[in-house]
């Protein structure tokens, strides 16, 4: 386990490097091979804004979808990462240059300071990516969202663009060592979800989780997955991968920080059976105005 004064000196020392320094130039070196080695189609590029801060918050399958989201943007992207990858001398170094902030995911004040450094990060206009789930899915479905993103946009008055990423399961499934070659994936980035109309009651619980259910009902409609309104853990039993139908700066496994956690508010059924055909393609405005937020306070 690692002590917390450790984690903080970690933290820090990070800090004074200049987090992404290197992140243009490994893109310029794994671009090619990355579309060589799979057929990658970027859909929706336009929704993501051309400068400003912006959380980008992905469904998150396999360890490759930190390359992935990436390769498809033409801005640099910092994500947030294991603090233990600081402890590895072949990482310590390359992963903060590419792009990644430590979480410390023995709790305390490390989680707090690392919600800091995202809202840094974000308040000097860069992008921050971040999994809402919290870890991979290992069922192949999407889980239940962690209010982290939400609670980090309020604080920072930037936008969440939605993100599916379709086929990433199927070139490295959970736990498989090696990825599987010549396989077809896509990156679809949603339209961006404002939270500014919430800024007076960021610190209201049914807010941010009515902010993260709209945000993983738009994912759930750009990836196509069947929503489970359980969150994901490294217990789930693995989907075989011969079933799955849907669809590093280094991989994030940690949540963002949250102060509570909120009773679960039932997920829209065209969420939860959402096959990615046009007849389940709500939009959120839709159902948000089905379940309005006095509604949701007398739950």
């Amino acid at each position: 386990m690692t002590s917390a004064g450790g984690a903080e000196g970690r933290e820090q020392q990070m800090a004074k490097r200049d987090v992404g320094q290197i992140q243009p130039v490994v893109k310029a070196l794994l671009t090619p091979i990355f579309r060589f080695a799979w057929k990658v189609t970027t859909v929706g590029s336009e929704n993501i804004p051309r400068s400003g801060g912006a959380i980008l918050a992905p469904n998150h399958l396999s360890v490759l979808d930190s390359f992935f989201v990436p390769l498809c943007l033409r801005r640099r992207i910092t994500y947030v990462g294991k603090a233990e990858y600081l402890d590895d001398w072949k990482t310590r170094s390359l992963f903060p240059a590419m792009g990644m902030v430590p979480i410390d995911r023995t709790g305390g004040d490390s989680a707090a300071r690392a919600l800091a450094a995202a809202a840094r990060i974000l308040e000097s206009g860069e992008l921050f990516g971040i999994y809402p789930e919290g870890t991979r899915s290992r069922t192949g479905k999407l889980h239940k969202g962690h209010t982290g993103v939400a609670r980090l946009a309020l604080r920072t008055s930037v936008p969440i663009i939605p993100v599916g990423i379709v086929g990433a399961i199927d070139v490295q499934p959970p736990d498989a060592r090696f990825p599987n070659f010549f396989r077809d994936v896509t990156v679809k980035f949603g339209e961006p979800i404002d939270v500014s109309r919430y800024r007076d009651r960021a610190n209201d619980r049914l807010v941010l989780r009515q902010i993260t259910d709209e945000l993983m009902f738009e994912i759930c409609n750009l990836s196509g997955q069947e929503y489970s309104d359980t969150y994901a853990t490294k217990h789930h039993e693995t989907m075989p991968v011969e079933t799955v139908s849907i669809t590093t700066t280094a991989a994030s496994d940690a949540p963002l920080p949250e102060n509570v956690d909120v009773p679960a508010v039932p997920a829209p059924r065209a969420a939860q059976q959402s096959t990615g055909g046009e007849a389940d393609q709500r939009s959120s405005a839709d159902v948000l105005g089905a379940r309005p937020l006095v509604d949701l306070m007398q739950l």
